[in-house]
């Protein structure tokens, strides 16, 4: 028995939509490409293409989890951030918008970023962004969770950037050498709080690693250590930089005041909410 493109086409946006699944046409374009290996655009060109057995059961399997809001890029298992094409899967965090934007500021404000230091890291998606942006630059990625950085490391290879980046298991700073110091310091550790968890979309809740979202002490902890413990780690005048929720600002730059950080500035994300911390040394 066979089917045609349009037809597995429309029976699948019908089933997401039903299921209320965000971007329900956009969804099945993107499974329906990535099972039959072909462009999005193609599809287009291909509607009375005749789908046979095998590729309508990778097709199902793909509707099957997503349909249980399991999140697109992990069904996919790979992603695009900052024009590169990136390996994911539930050992770490899925690219964002908003973090694309933490780099774009990170490289208009950041004047000497010749060592750099990705606390973190995931998928790597930061540090390999900042490494391909700035040839001349060191990166280290640093993650205190194995599978996730074993993740990073084979992004790096996919993109050819292993010689470029160095990888630690730390628990942020704690095993990061303190010498010699860093220019820019850089991450989006979690910050959510346990309440703001359990109000987030099913593919982020039921997903997406926990540990990598939810902090204590209402999403601050994480942020508080990081800023104390990076000042130490700054060359003068070097920068640390944070992805944050958008309500944290005033008790950070509080914290980092007091610490002794002599540059503290909230910037805004697309949505005009104040989303990151430069703080520089």
């Amino acid at each position: 028995m066979t089917a045609t493109v349009k037809e597995i086409k429309n029976k699948t946006e019908q089933y997401f939509v039903s299921k209320n699944i965000p971007n329900a046409k956009l969804d099945t374009d993107l499974i329906l490409a990535h099972c039959l290996e072909i462009k999005r655009l193609d599809l287009y060109l291909e509607l009375e293409r005749p789908i046979f057995e095998q590729q309508l059961d990778k097709i199902r399997e793909c509707v099957r989890r997503r349909g249980k809001r399991e999140p697109l890029q992990y069904i996919l298992g790979f992603t695009e951030f900052f024009n590169l094409t990136l390996k994911v899967d539930s050992r770490a965090l899925i690219p964002r918008q908003e973090t694309e934007h933490m780099i774009d500021l990170c490289l208009s404000v950041v004047e000497d970023a010749s060592r750099v230091l990705d606390l973190g890291t995931g998928s790597g998606i930061i540090a390999l962004a900042l490494a391909t942006a700035l040839p001349n630059s060191k990166v280290w990625a640093v993650d205190q969770n194995e599978g996730a950085l074993d993740l990073a490391k084979e992004n790096a290879k996919l993109l050819g950037l292993e010689n470029r980046v160095d990888f630690l298991v730390s628990d942020w700073l704690a095993q990061v050498p303190q010498e010699p110091l860093f220019n820019l310091i850089v991450a989006n550790p979690p910050y959510l709080s346990e309440a703001e968890l359990d109000c987030a979309e099913p593919e982020v809740k039921e997903y997406e690693p926990r540990d990598a979202l939810v902090s204590k002490e209402e999403g601050l902890c994480d942020l508080k250590r990081i800023i104390d413990a990076a000042h130490l780690f700054l060359s003068p005048e070097g920068w640390l930089v944070l992805e944050t929720g958008i309500t944290q600002h005033e008790a950070l730059s509080a914290v980092a005041r007091k610490i002794g950080y002599r540059t503290i500035e909230s910037k805004r994300d697309l949505q005009n909410q104040p989303r990151f911390l430069f703080m520089q040394r």
